[in-house]
């Protein structure tokens, strides 16, 4: 019984980080297509620069999630 809700909790985890690494990556897209537009695109390059700092700040999360991630597979292939 303990092994069945010890993986459940890692699967719902595994969810939650899955539904994260989506969301960071969609975030980090439109981000750079924003710098990258000329009708919307950044009006100075401070800004510039902000928006880019940005999407890398959100890839480098995401690839802590994907760490995560990768962690949680070999956890229940292990259960």
């Amino acid at each position: 019984m303990m092994a069945t809700q010890d993986e459940a909790a890692l699967r719902e985890e595994l969810r939650m980080v899955e539904e994260d690494l989506a969301r960071l990556r969609e975030n980090a897209r439109e981000l750079r297509e924003t710098v990258g537009e000329r009708s919307i695109a950044p009006t100075d390059s401070a800004e510039m620069s902000t928006l880019i700092t940005m999407a890398e700040e959100q890839e480098g999360l995401a690839a802590t999630l994907e760490a995560r991630r990768e962690e949680l597979l070999r956890r229940l292939g292990e259960s």
